[in-house]
């Protein structure tokens, strides 16, 4: 691991032993210090302890539960009642990382007290430690009630997958005038109080530009390398999704690897090598 401190006592993100949780304040230093780091989702305590000891520095429970976890199509139908227990499990298995709860379709559009009575669930059911919503200026009310509530907010631009019927499918987003738009999206949430936006499949060059204009650090998901951090769902890191999106780079093959140990076990099971003496009990 690295050290967790740099030469002006702030915290390293990436890898630093700080003996706390990660701080929005510490995302914005990081951005200050022109430090890139990595966010992952999580669902679950398992893998949180994982990544966690592994140094991540934020760890996402997204509403992609809804087709990870759950088996659906696309991420509408995932309520709330669905990710609390989720975010609850991924706060049990880390003692480092920032963790940033999806608030699920039809959960905060309506107004800006119903976002308020969401992200309050997640925060006090949950021990979230910040929430992420989609869209730009139709949620700036929504994103000052929660800041002035107290509650971090991550914002989301670009494909947002919760409005995917109304952008015609899951399509690149922010070429031409649409850039502009984005870009003016982007400004209004960092005064509005977020405190980071995700980009999700937006031009390069668009994404570099809207990094450069805010104090507040950008997060790429398929948006090029200029943003000062990258998120990808662990599945598809790690090489479960069958057919993932261009923008993912697959870092290992963990469904060839479970295929295998789970094709050992049946095959040990139906001739009778396990359970052998050594799993056995006297």
């Amino acid at each position: 691991m690295s050290s967790s401190t740099t030469t002006n006592g702030s915290t390293t993100l990436y890898g630093g032993a700080t003996g706390r949780r990660i701080t929005v304040r510490d995302l914005i230093a990081a951005k200050e210090r022109g430090e890139r780091w990595p966010m992952v989702t999580s669902y679950d305590a398992m893998t949180a302890r994982v990544f966690d000891q592994a140094g991540i520095p934020v760890l996402l429970v997204g509403d992609s539960a809804a087709m990870v976890v759950y088996g659906y199509d696309s991420t509408l139908p995932v309520t709330v009642d669905d990710l609390l227990p989720l975010t609850a499990a991924v706060v049990r298995g880390s003692a480092r990382a920032l963790v940033v709860a999806d608030l699920p379709f039809g959960s905060y559009q309506g107004s800006a007290q119903q976002a308020l009575e969401t992200a309050a669930r997640f925060m006090k059911e949950a021990g979230a430690h910040a929430v992420k919503l989609e869209g730009g200026r139709r949620v700036l009310p929504q994103v000052e009630l929660l800041v002035s509530a107290g509650i971090p907010v991550m914002g989301h631009l670009g494909l947002t997958p919760q409005s995917v019927n109304v952008l015609g499918g899951y399509r690149v987003q922010g070429r031409g005038q649409s850039g502009d738009e984005l870009m003016s999206d982007a400004k209004d949430l960092e005064r509005a109080g977020a405190f980071s936006v995700v980009l999700e499949c937006v031009p390069a060059e668009l994404a570099e530009r809207v990094t450069a204009s805010l104090a507040i650090p950008t997060i790429g998901i398929g948006a090029g390398p200029a943003t000062d951090a990258q998120v990808l769902v662990w599945q598809d890191l790690m090489g479960l999704t069958p057919r993932p999106a261009k923008f993912v780079k697959q870092y290992s093959e963990l469904a060839t690897e479970m295929d295998r140990a789970v094709r050992a076990f049946a095959a040990d099971v139906t001739s009778g090598a396990f359970p052998e003496a050594g799993h056995s009990y006297e």
